[in-house]
């Protein structure tokens, strides 16, 4: 078995496109990320605009890290991740109140609207209050006309006043997932 690409395509279309935009407009030249079917748009424009430098990590608190040292270098950096991977970057996300560094991640969530995969239920549930135990200010995007909007806020928040923000990428704006045979 596998998982399928989400089953509404025509969910994902604009969205990730305005997020570009805004993430571009807001002076972001590096974008991290642990691949995920939920960003793969994000991801493209990304990868297709060699002004912004994309990392593939290999864990999601390699991205804190490296939002922290674009900081340092004079860039401004987005995370981007799943709900999933959230936990595990708990112990790095000290550093950004330690050292007071601006901080920016789009998550996606998993294990709300529609979750097929009962494994993805118990960090989608905790993914806000970790990040808020850890004093990273969350903001949701529920609605696709919603994401220049509040993605604009949150940028302005993390680079102006240098503060650590995660917005979550409601579950029914990536679509149903489902899983699929495979032969």
């Amino acid at each position: 078995m596998n998982i399928a690409a989400p089953a509404d395509t025509a969910v994902q279309t604009d969205w990730p496109d305005a997020i570009y935009r805004t993430l571009k407009a807001h002076g972001v030249a590096q974008i991290s990320y642990v691949p995920d079917a939920g960003h793969s748009r994000l991801i493209e424009l990304s990868h297709a605009d060699p002004a912004i430098a994309t990392t593939v990590l290999t864990t999601e608190e390699e991205g804190v890290a490296l939002s922290a040292g674009a900081w340092l270098g004079g860039d401004r950096a987005a995370l981007l991740m799943q709900s999933s991977g959230v936990g595990n970057c708990v112990n790095m996300l000290s550093l950004l109140a330690s050292c007071r560094f601006p901080f920016l991640t789009l998550v996606t969530m998993r294990g709300e609207w529609a979750e097929f995969n009962p494994w993805q239920i118990p960090m989608g549930k905790a993914t806000a209050q970790a990040f808020e135990i850890m004093g990273v200010t969350v903001f949701r995007l529920e609605q696709p006309e919603d994401a220049e909007e509040v993605v604009s806020a949150a940028c302005s928040l993390a680079f102006e006043s240098d503060q650590p923000i995660a917005i979550l990428i409601a579950q029914r704006m990536l679509g149903r997932k489902k899983w699929t045979e495979t032969k």
